[in-house]
């Protein structure tokens, strides 16, 4: 059989209702619903962290984060430590099997020699290295906060290139079809790594036009996200045009819930920021609650998923790296190598899923799920606001939005899977130490 192509469009700071097809009657996102109709779209799809650099290094090693050593924000200064070369990477692995490697946009697993993109499997990198740059100049100025000066930081490969006055978004939509066209007979993996929606918000002229009755907050949002679909659509088309999309696999989510930061502002307003959605669910980035880690995730494969597809069957981030491998013909030797498991069965026989516990922990707070049940210890709504409760049990089927605490009521089950959870973390503590 053929071997596919992958493709992984990643989003920063996207809220689970902040689509079209998840239920937002804001955006408009017409190129990812159109997406979701021709394969199947997650409805309880969990990124493995509340905030950027560790969901990113569960989504490219297939491992929890504490077991990455990335458990926390990387910072954005020129030198900054990240992932070690000890973590394969998704790109390695698939590299080694013969595919052609490529990542434009957003980096954010470390900016030395050994940490960056070339390091990690991947042939062709275009983008920056830290979390947050501005759209249009492509500085980083705000590491400032942290007493540091502003810097540039936007690269191909390891050289430093200028591009000013090219939004962030385009910039990134624009390489990545021209990757395609480039392709020849050898598969590829392209992981298309928007910064959008993230802060600052910038969107051009013409996307704010397409939104001329909404509330600024809103307004921009939806101009960021419309600019993202539009270059999903852009990505589609270039696949169509060059005969690739019927064996391609691609996969859309984004690394955290939406930000409630008053510096998503741009009026100096020290106001929690309610610009994206988590729909009606609890929590932002930052938080342990479904509103945090829960993602819109949307997977294509036409010539192996059938169209049309909803799934409520639980997936994570560090899933992808054994699907995508046994989709290559090349699945893991050891199920222990990573912490994910396959979820190629789930998606194209609906198959039930691999896992009967997914854990969390952030910043002092410690989740798990388990079935319909999920706990969360000292739990915040997002990095400054801290949760009534510090022991929190829902029933996540009849109480997705984790209003109704049911700890109390069911004290043998919350012992149990507390103490599963905490387990589980002293694992992970022990792993980093290794």
């Amino acid at each position: 059989m053929k071997k596919p192509n992958f493709i992984i469009v990643y989003c920063d700071d996207l809220g689970y209702g902040d689509l079209g097809c998840y239920g937002s009657e804001t955006a408009k996102t017409p190129n990812l619903d159109m997406l979701a109709e021709e394969g199947i779209r997650f409805t309880h799809w969990y990124s493995n962290s509340p905030v950027c650099s560790p969901s990113r290094a569960s989504l490219l090693t297939g491992c929890y984060p504490a077991r990455t050593g990335v458990d926390q924000i990387i910072a954005g200064n020129r030198g900054a430590a990240g992932l070690t070369k000890r973590h394969r990477t998704l790109a390695a692995r698939l590299q080694s099997n013969g595919y052609r490697t490529a990542l434009f946009g957003k980096w954010h697993l470390g900016s030395q020699a050994e940490n960056l993109p070339n390091a990690h499997g991947f042939d062709e990198f275009l983008g920056f290295h830290s979390g947050v740059i501005d759209y249009y100049s492509h500085i980083n100025y705000w590491i400032q906060r942290k007493g540091m000066d502003p810097v540039h930081d936007l690269w191909n490969n390891g050289k430093e290139m200028w591009s000013n006055g090219r939004y962030m978004t385009n910039l990134i939509t624009d390489n990545a079809c021209d990757y395609i066209r480039s392709q020849a007979d050898d598969p590829f993996f392209l992981y298309v790594a928007y910064n959008a929606p993230h802060f600052p918000m910038h969107a051009p002229k013409e996307y704010l036009d397409r939104f001329p009755d909404l509330p600024p907050d809103r307004r921009i949002m939806a101009a960021m996200i419309a600019a993202v679909d539009d270059g999903v659509g852009s990505i589609i088309e270039t696949l169509k045009a060059s005969g690739k999309y019927e064996d391609t696999v691609i996969f859309f989510s984004s690394d955290n819930g939406p930000s409630t930061e008053a510096r998503n502002w741009l009026d100096g307003k020290e106001d929690l920021y309610y610009g994206g959605s988590a729909g009606k669910l609890t929590g932002h980035k930052a938080s342990l609650f479904e509103g945090g880690i829960r993602e819109p995730a949307i997977m294509s494969y036409p010539n192996h998923i059938a169209g049309g597809q909803v799934s409520d069957k639980i997936g994570v981030m560090m899933d992808i790296v054994p699907t995508f491998m046994e989709w290559a013909g090349a699945p893991l030797a050891h199920e222990s190598e990573v912490d994910g498991r396959s979820v190629a069965a789930m998606a194209a026989v609906d198959a039930d899923s691999p896992h009967d516990k997914v854990y969390w922990e952030y910043d002092g707070q410690l989740a798990v799920r388990q079935g319909k049940w999920k706990l969360v210890l000292n739990g915040k709504l997002d990095f400054d606001r801290t949760a009534k409760a510090s022991v929190h049990l829902s029933d996540i089927e009849l109480d997705p939005g984790e209003k109704v605490n049911l700890a109390e009521r069911n004290p043998e089950l919350t012992l149990q899977m507390a103490n599963d959870v905490k387990a589980w973390y002293e694992e992970m503590t022990a792993a980093q130490t290794k």
